[in-house]
């Protein structure tokens, strides 16, 4: 019998725990080892921060639905990694594994940016706590009658879409409470320029998001470094392509949200002391093509914790996402190869890595395909409309159903490329 491990229970680590259980069977043991006793749908969490949805909504415990399809559930920090004794401390409890995947999500690097987060002068949407904190906050804010508003995404940071579209949801709920003409929103960003999203682009979305912004009267700076951020303004120094200084800014703000840069977690990034050959210098984890560590053959990868490089060089630093569609690819594949492995054979299975996604802006939406991820693709392709707002709001009911009842089929891939009518950007 063999017992596999997973660290992690969000989008990446539940969907994995179900699969891989749903393919091996009862003939062998899948364990769950999960900080939080529940489930937290992220994506919903920009609506959250607004008063749009509660922490109920989109967050259940996990105990009765893994008992359910008999995976066991350590609930716990990953307080050490053995890998060459296959084995997870978890606190003093020793946890053996045939085989381990990490899922854990990434560390917010917060401190890098001086009052940058929720101990500093800042909101978050990165956790479902964060964002119940921030639509406390928000309230205050609009029952004092608001304020100048900044948004965005600092130096470092991989998941540009999120910051999108809460800019945009602000700028709808504002509207709808009749205070949006009090609120000046300013939207600061690393990228080269607005809808870079850490991809180069895909299809015109830089057009796409530009004329967005312009309608709701969103001001943007772009190749940001924001230096500081204090209770009452975000302090930004804006380079030129050669890196250079050009311009320094005090936005003044009210009500601030800048997504961190995102790191290694301490107990993964810990494993550089073993072998440098497991993660990289930010504590990312590094994979061959299947998934897989390059330095111990039964340890896999999937989801936000993954080493993925820039897609191009940018003259502020801008991380790559991994999208749901990407982490859904990444799962299948690890999902295969273990149970190759177990059955002696090498793995062969390699994720598609196609990037796409589906950013809601409170009125409207938008939907984003790349494939693959990295240019030149064979498929580039951005969309705006009222169907992707009610695309995103019925893929969470859809999604947290599915996590609910151990369901992961139909895919995420399926789903979307249905929802959208786009079939026939499935080219291989």
């Amino acid at each position: 019998m063999a017992h596999v491990v997973v660290i992690g229970a969000s989008t990446g680590g539940l969907p994995f725990a179900y699969d891989m259980k749903k393919t091996l069977g009862n003939d062998h043991e899948v364990t769950v080892i999960s900080n939080n006793p529940n489930f937290n749908f992220i994506p919903s969490n920009p609506w959250l921060a607004v008063g749009w949805r509660s922490e109920d909504d989109i967050s259940f415990e996990l105990a009765p639905r893994l008992e359910r399809k008999d995976i066991n559930l350590i609930i716990g920090e990953a307080t050490q990694i053995k890998p060459n004794d296959n084995q997870v401390m978890v606190g003093d409890q020793v946890v053996d594994y045939d085989y381990l995947v990490l899922a854990t999500g990434p560390k917010l690097a917060f401190d890098e940016v001086e009052g940058l987060g929720p101990e500093g002068h800042s909101v978050s949407i990165c956790t479902t706590a964060h964002a119940k904190v921030a639509s406390s906050e928000w309230g205050t804010f609009c029952a004092n009658g608001g304020g100048p508003i900044a948004v965005g995404a600092v130096q470092g940071a991989s998941c540009f879409g999120p910051a999108y579209e809460f800019a945009c949801i602000m700028d709808t709920d504002l509207k709808k409470r009749g205070i949006r003409d009090k609120c000046p929103i300013t939207f600061i960003t690393a990228e080269p320029y607005i809808g870079h999203l850490g991809l180069g682009g895909v299809g015109d979305s830089k057009g796409l998001l530009e004329s967005e912004f312009r309608q709701r009267h969103i001001k943007w700076i772009i190749n940001a470094k924001v230096t500081s951020v204090t209770a009452d303004t975000v302090n930004v120094d804006e380079v030129n392509d050669e890196g250079k200084t050009i311009k320094t800014h005090e936005v003044a703000t009210m009500h601030t949200m800048m997504l961190p840069a995102f790191k290694g977690v301490d107990t993964v990034a810990k494993l550089a002391e073993i072998d440098a050959g497991y993660v990289n210098p930010r504590g990312f984890v590094m994979i061959n093509d299947y998934q897989q560590s390059p330095v111990k053959e039964n340890i896999f990868s999937v989801g936000v914790n993954i080493a993925i490089p820039p897609v191009e060089a940018t003259p502020v630093m801008c991380g790559t996402p991994k999208t749901g569609y990407m982490i859904e690819s990444m799962v299948t594949a690890v999902v295969h190869n273990i149970e190759e492995m177990i059955a002696g054979k090498s793995p062969s299975h390699i994720p598609t890595w196609n990037a796409v996604c589906i950013a809601d802006m409170g009125d409207t939406g938008a939907a984003f395909v790349a494939m693959p991820q990295i240019p030149p693709r064979n498929v580039t392709w951005a969309k705006k409309g009222r169907m992707m707002h009610l695309a995103k709001i019925a893929f969470e009911k859809f999604f947290i159903r599915n996590m609910k009842t151990g369901n992961s089929e139909p895919s995420y891939q399926k789903y979307i490329f249905k929802m959208l009518g786009i079939e026939r950007l499935k080219k291989k």
